[in-house]
């Protein structure tokens, strides 16, 4: 595969690689950009590998909780412009509460809203704005308590982050401040057992390859994996975390002296994980001209 200067670029953006060892990474990885990511932390030439991607749409996130269910939706937009339009704002809010009543983004599309599917409202709103949008994501959360936080918020219950936080005990306050700390830290997993099997075994391989570059035995390499796996878990999972609010304790721990059980999270971000992929100025005018 050919390895192009814009996929350089991306990589350079991701870890903080130099331009010769971002290249050699994907020629190494036959241009397969999360490998060439996992090649530079082998070889200690990645700086900070960025998991969640370049956000590039635009677009809200808006909470609802009702009694002990909590939903979160994604309705993207062209511009940021177009986020902060009234009209907009109040779609995305009548989404977010049609959506208490929906079990997936597929069956929230064609629940009504005013007298139409969600997916009307949005083709009319299209062509009253003039700009494409699209409900892009929905995620639902049960507990025997759900609390919300809207971070960068553009109006109320809607804004650039939505967290969702389900626990156990009547600490309300608490809570919200966990929900405070997964939209600033942005976890994996509530815990070690729900994290995706292959994820783990993913960044072990990753440890044990680095570990292997300084040439030690492999019953010391070993040794060193329980440590670095370790470290690795208390970053990744929310009860493992150093809570922001008070770093000296855990997330868990903090939650047990509240006297409140976690027992789940959602996290929605606008444009996580999407990538648009620009013209340069040149190439635009060029293309404009050509009508």
């Amino acid at each position: 595969m050919a390895i192009t200067a814009a996929m350089v670029k991306d990589l350079r953006e991701a870890t903080g690689a130099g331009m010769m060892d971002a290249k050699k990474a994907l020629t190494e990885t036959d241009g397969d950009m999360e490998a060439a990511v996992d090649w530079l932390r082998t070889k200690g030439l990645a700086k900070a590998a960025k998991k969640s991607g370049r956000t590039a749409a635009e677009g809200l996130v808006a909470v609802a909780v009702s009694g002990g269910t909590g939903v979160a939706v994604e309705v993207n937009s062209e511009t940021d412009f177009v986020a902060k339009n009234a009209e907009f704002q109040a779609m995305v809010a009548g989404i977010a509460q049609a959506a208490l009543a929906a079990d997936d983004v597929e069956a929230l599309k064609t629940a009504d809203m005013g007298g139409k599917p969600v997916e009307t409202v949005i083709t009319d709103k299209i062509a009253t704005i003039g700009e494409n949008m699209a409900l892009r994501r929905m995620a639902k959360l049960s507990g025997e308590n759900v609390v919300s936080y809207v971070h960068n918020a553009a109006a109320d219950g809607m804004g650039k982050i939505g967290v969702l936080v389900a626990f156990k005990g009547g600490d309300e306050g608490f809570a919200r401040q966990v929900a405070m700390h997964v939209a600033a830290v942005n976890p994996a997993s509530l815990n070690e057992d729900d994290l995706d099997p292959a994820v783990i075994e993913k960044e072990r391989t990753v440890q044990m390859d680095i570990a292997r570059e300084s040439g030690k035995p492999e019953e010391v390499i070993e040794k060193m994996i329980v440590g670095r796996m370790k470290k690795y878990l208390s970053e990744v999972t929310l009860v493992n975390q150093a809570f922001v609010v008070n770093p000296d304790l855990t997330v868990g721990a903090a939650a047990k002296e509240a006297g409140v059980e976690l027992t789940g999270f959602v996290r929605l971000e606008v444009g996580e994980g999407i990538v648009v992929e620009k013209e340069d100025f040149a190439a635009e005018v060029a293309k404009a001209a050509k009508g």
